[in-house]
């Protein structure tokens, strides 16, 4: 047989994950056996009782199954969760960060930060269909998503109309570990520009203590007169952090 139909031959039986099939000469990886099963567990659990009976690290791994064919990915798996802590930080974690990790490339990170970005918008979708003060519970949980396991700080705003519903989730600033600049003419001018009636700010703090600092204290009061002589109300300043959240109207600091 020639060499040209010996390559279309072994074409034929391509490993799913592209990998070549076994022979006498290469024995399959142990890997490839393990991938099957943990599909078929992952697809069982769904279509049954969910997929809550899937640990975070198999989880992982069957993501990075598609980034990475022919590799054993249950120790990076389990390495990504003990470098970052958490499954939701793994998928919060900036590209640097996750590429910083060996074994993950480009393609692996662009992997996990979209399942992040997918997550995000969904619930954002949720978030939008309704009014935000009658479903503060899925607003927190978005605004956790998006910013509990950031590693600098980020200045958001959320721009309601006159329903209370959102309009437009705009990050307005990003700054260093313990320190976002927000100006209140900024503040101000876009919510102009959107016709909102209403704006909730929210930002994070990387250090893990959502408590606010005198600075966020005197600049949510100046922001609130901003927007009250332009018949714009503040309802919520919200700091997140990974241990919980300070609800500003709650809190009795607005």
């Amino acid at each position: 047989m020639g060499d040209k139909a010996e390559g279309e031959q072994a074409a034929l039986f391509l490993h799913e994950d592209g990998a070549s099939p076994p022979t006498a000469k290469k024995p399959a990886a142990h890997y490839h056996g393990h991938r099957q099963r943990l599909r078929e567990k992952f697809l069982k659990a769904v279509d049954g009782d969910g997929a809550e009976s899937i640990a975070d690290y198999e989880l992982l791994e069957l993501l990075l199954f598609l980034a990475i064919p022919q590799k054993d990915v249950k120790p990076l798996a389990k390495d990504l969760l003990d470098r970052f802590g958490s499954l939701g930080a793994v998928f919060s974690a900036s590209p640097s960060s996750l590429t910083n990790v060996p074994g993950i490339k480009d393609n692996t990170a662009v992997a996990l930060k979209v399942v992040h970005a997918a997550s995000l918008r969904m619930i954002r979708e949720d978030v939008r269909d309704r009014p935000i003060l009658s479903s503060w519970d899925r607003l927190l949980d978005y605004c956790h998503a998006m910013l509990a396991f950031a590693d600098v700080e980020e200045f958001h705003l959320l721009f309601l109309d006159r329903k209370n519903r959102l309009l437009r989730d705009e990050r307005q600033q990003r700054g260093t570990v313990d320190q976002t600049p927000i100006y209140a003419r900024e503040v101000v001018k876009r919510a102009l520009e959107l016709h909102a009636s209403a704006v909730i700010m929210v930002h994070n703090h990387p250090s893990g203590d959502p408590q606010p600092s005198q600075s966020d204290i005197v600049t949510t009061e100046k922001i609130r007169e901003a927007l009250r002589h332009v018949d714009i109300a503040l309802h919520d300043h919200l700091i997140i952090s990974r241990t919980g959240y300070c609800s500003f109207k709650s809190d009795g600091l607005l």
